[in-house]
């Protein structure tokens, strides 16, 4: 996921349907978000996590051997994939999008173990799964798309055991007055809403590398000569994401299901 998407109103699964479909036809984008977070080739990406950051947010999970990692809106897989190859872990991810779970399968099954990953259809405000089942939880970049995030956030509560970890990346303003940003970002201020939801040692980090490697990436993006329809769409995203580029944070933030 990234901030923004070209869309009036809040994206749905058909809108991310598409945009996977378009994705998967799209060498050249992939090979550009490879290079510009320091990702491997295998390591299929929707958002804009840096190698380093998978590093950062696998430690902070803290997973217990054999532990069991939830991976909410995990798009194609990559990131929960690569956390579940480092610790051990059983991975379970969650996409409302039937075409991004399909790939994740996919790649879970030529990534992981036989039998150590599961991908199924839900939403970030309801995973389908039982109380208590997780012991950490994870979510890149897309806690902005929960209507309003704060249900994702007591979701994400629901699913963890006592003791549980929680790892969330994504973006808040800096600058609330300022009306190009999308109005879902305005409704993200994760340091308020995790203690509401129930969660403790909540802690909220400004990661400025992460940031400047994302800018880095949509410059190289948007100055591409001919392109796909991914391409172009990703560019066109580009072009708005470095115009309100100041106005927005990335954010690091861990918590703990007491």
């Amino acid at each position: 996921m990234t901030a923004d998407k070209p869309a009036a109103t809040m994206p749905d699964a058909n809108y991310f349907d598409q945009w996977y479909a378009d994705m998967t036809a799209s060498p050249v984008r992939d090979a550009i978000w490879a290079r510009a977070l320091g990702l491997p080739p295998h390591l299929r990406s929707t958002s804009t996590l840096t190698w380093q950051g998978i590093g950062e947010l696998t430690g902070e999970l803290r997973l217990p051997p054999d532990g069991l990692l939830l991976d909410l809106a995990c798009g194609r897989g990559g990131y929960g994939i690569e956390v579940a190859r480092r610790t051990g872990a059983r991975l379970v991810g969650v996409d409302f999008s039937a075409v991004a779970v399909e790939e994740a399968a996919a790649a879970g099954a030529r990534l992981l173990p036989a039998g150590r990953a599961e991908f199924r259809v839900g939403a970030l405000v309801a995973a389908g799964l039982p109380d208590g089942v997780a012991d950490g939880l994870m979510c890149v970049d897309a806690v902005q798309f929960a209507e309003p995030p704060l249900a994702a956030l007591r979701e994400f509560r629901r699913l963890l055991a006592p003791g549980g970890r929680l790892a969330v990346t994504g973006w808040e303003v800096v600058d609330p007055s300022d009306e190009r940003i999308p109005p879902r970002l305005h409704h993200v201020d994760l340091r308020r809403d995790l203690p509401e939801a129930g969660f403790v040692e909540v802690e909220v980090r400004d990661m400025r590398e992460w940031r400047q490697a994302e800018r880095e990436m949509w410059e190289e993006v948007v100055a591409v000569v001919g392109s796909d329809q991914a391409m172009r769409s990703l560019q066109a995203e580009g072009r708005r994401s470095l115009e309100m580029f100041d106005s927005i944070r990335r954010v690091f933030v861990t918590a703990t299901a007491p």
